[in-house]
């Protein structure tokens, strides 16, 4: 562990940025904090630095990113036929398989070092999915999990028709972590069409706006997202 844990964590909101932009700029914060925590190794107790860490909230433009252990045809459109629909396509090093993101679809990355809260994957990934279900639970959208999947469902004890609303994928290194998970606002669904979500062809997918039947702002959405994972992770945003 850290001899210092710091909990202290800055907030970045990075607006509708690029996919491979906000993944340079994740993985250099990544990079940094690997390199801290390298260098304290050779240091004594006394000496070490502490480690920061971020929360970053973004939205992108249509694009499809897979998982090192996904299955690429699970991409259901030709690659040379991804500019039709304005979407791109990336492999990356997260875990899962493929998804989709896009404008509405509220995306948040922590790049943490769980040395500074606690040293639990299953534990991370689930207080995750907890700051999503608490925040839809303010919006009047009851959601929660399926067993052996990731992400937060709709009708989740329904087994006729359950509905993915969030994915989940992450990577951690020496407890440093790496993307995160996306919350579909006012999403348009049928980009999922081009795709099996998350590798699982037997469900749905859908989104807040959806659910409610209504427009919903991303505006209030970030602003409970970011609250309840504070409060989750018991963060310092001063």
């Amino acid at each position: 562990m850290n001899s210092i844990p710091n909990k202290l964590t800055k907030f970045i909101d990075l607006g509708l940025i690029e996919y491979q932009q906000a993944w340079d700029f994740q993985t250099n914060l990544f990079n940094q904090l690997l390199e801290t925590k390298k260098q304290n190794r050779e240091l004594s107790s006394n000496e070490q630095r502490t480690t920061n860490n971020y929360l970053l909230f973004c939205e992108h433009p249509h694009v499809y990113t897979l998982g090192k252990s996904g299955n690429e045809n699970n991409l259901l459109i030709k690659k040379e036929e991804l500019h039709t629909i304005n979407a791109s396509y990336f492999p990356i090093n997260r875990g899962g398989d493929i998804t989709y993101h896009g404008p509405g679809q509220l995306v948040a990355y922590p790049v943490l070092d769980l040395e500074n809260f606690f040293t639990d994957i299953h534990k991370y990934m689930r207080l995750l999915e907890e700051s999503v279900i608490q925040t839809l639970h303010e919006f009047n959208i009851e959601s929660g999990r399926i067993s052996r999947l990731t992400g937060v469902w709709i009708d989740h004890e329904d087994k006729t028709n359950p509905r993915k609303i969030c994915a989940l994928g992450v990577k951690t290194s020496r407890w440093v972590t790496l993307h995160g998970l996306a919350l579909n606002v006012s999403t348009d669904l049928k980009y999922f069409n081009n795709i099996v979500p998350c590798g699982i062809n037997d469900k749905a997918v859908t989104s807040m706006e959806a659910e409610l039947g209504r427009k919903v702002d991303v505006v209030p959405v970030k602003e409970i997202l970011k609250a309840k994972i504070s409060q989750l992770f018991q963060m310092d945003f001063r």
